[in-house]
Order: structure tokens, then sequence, then C-alpha cells
């Protein structure tokens, strides 16, 4: 991607890195998300809102306090905003949903905006479901991730994941650990031993293996 996030991963990557290798990733984001059910207690799509590391965000705001009063306004993040936007539309925004572990399709992101507030850049964006989902009769569930791992996203410790709307009774929202196994570590070991102009094989889904389900659990 030319443009957005990974234009500024790259960035911060050559600027921020030394020595002869850098692990991936080279932008990381701490993330909480929300699973919306509408009044039916059908699933409708996810609010997600990342908050970037330091060396990103500085990069991220360089020239946009247009003004010199030392505050990011709305009006001055409104274009850093949708140039994000525009770059994830094309990954499906790091989402990835599943019914009855089938990948289903989203909309366009809508309801974003970037604040800048006690030295934290934080984007917000919600992205609708294709189609309302009953999750008491489809097992439901999502990650978030960059496949090609130039962006690593951890859930907060505080409050990572919480329903919005009505969700319907005896279902629950599971945030599943990461599964650590020897595959798991060694490839982490392997990416830690790259170079900073490797590029992972088109092939290969590296950020899955370090990225935490949400499921909707209607069964107990």
């Amino acid at each position: 991607m030319g443009s957005g996030l990974r234009r500024f991963a790259i960035a911060a990557m050559l600027m921020l890195l030394a020595g002869p290798a850098a692990a991936h990733p080279h932008v990381w984001i701490e993330m909480t998300s929300d699973v919306l059910f509408d009044d039916k207690g059908m699933v409708t799509g996810v609010n997600i809102e990342w908050t970037f590391d330091d060396g990103y965000a500085q990069m991220a705001l360089d020239g946009l306090d247009t003004d010199g009063d030392g505050v990011y306004s709305a009006t001055e993040l409104e274009a850093l905003t949708r140039e994000n936007l525009e770059s994830l539309k094309d990954y499906d925004y790091f989402i990835h949903a599943f019914i009855d572990g089938k990948p289903i399709r989203i909309q366009p992101a809508k309801d974003a905006g970037q604040i800048y507030s006690n030295q934290r850049l934080k984007l917000y964006f919600t992205v609708p479901l294709d189609a309302p989902i009953d999750p008491k009769k489809k097992d439901f569930y999502y990650r978030i991730y960059d496949p090609e791992f130039f962006i690593a996203m951890d859930y907060t410790k505080d409050e990572p994941v919480t329903a919005q709307g009505a969700i319907p009774d005896g279902c629950k929202l599971d945030l599943l650990p990461i599964v650590t196994d020897a595959q798991t570590e060694e490839t982490r070991q392997m990416l830690s031993t790259k170079g900073r102009d490797w590029q992972p094989p088109p092939d290969e889904d590296f950020g899955a293996m370090f990225a935490q389900p949400v499921h909707v659990d209607c069964k107990g």
C-alpha cells in the first residue's frame, strides 16, 4: 500500500529502528472493539478504536498543525483520517470476520475520526457487516490484524471488547487467547531476524498467528 498506515509504517521503520536487522512489526497499536447489536439481537457491525505508538503518531502528525497553536483539531486531522481509511479499505480495515468458519463481507467504514490528546493519537471507525447475523443460529467471530504484520495490534487490558446494543439473553463475548505453540514461537523468532527490506511471501498470513479472536458465544 503506497499511502496511509502502510506508508508511515515503512517510514517509521527507517527512521526509528537502528541496527542491521529489525523485527516486524513497524507500527504498534493498542485497540478496543465493540460488537454492535440491533434491537432484535442481531450482530450488525463492529466499532474499532486504535491508539498508535508514539513513533507513528509523531510522523503522522508532522505538518498537520496548520495554525501553529499546538493543538490538532478535528479539521486538521480530517485528511489523515480520510487517507488512513482509503488505504485500509483494500484490506477490509484488517477485519477478518467469519460465520460458521467461512469469511464474510463487510461494508465501507463510517463514523470515523481521529483524536490527539495526552500525547496519544487515536483512530476510531465503525464497520457494518454486509448483512445482520443471528448469533443464536450462526457462529460469529472476527480477528483484527495486518496479514503482512507490518502493524501489530494488541487489545488493551481494560475492557478490550464490549457489546453495544441488545445482546441476546444467554449470549456473551469472549476474547479468546492466542494459541501459543512451537510453530508460533518459531515464527516469532524467524521474524525477529529479518532485515529492513524483508517482505513476507504473499501466501503467508503471519498476522493471524498473533491475533486474538472475538467470539459471540450463545451456546455456553
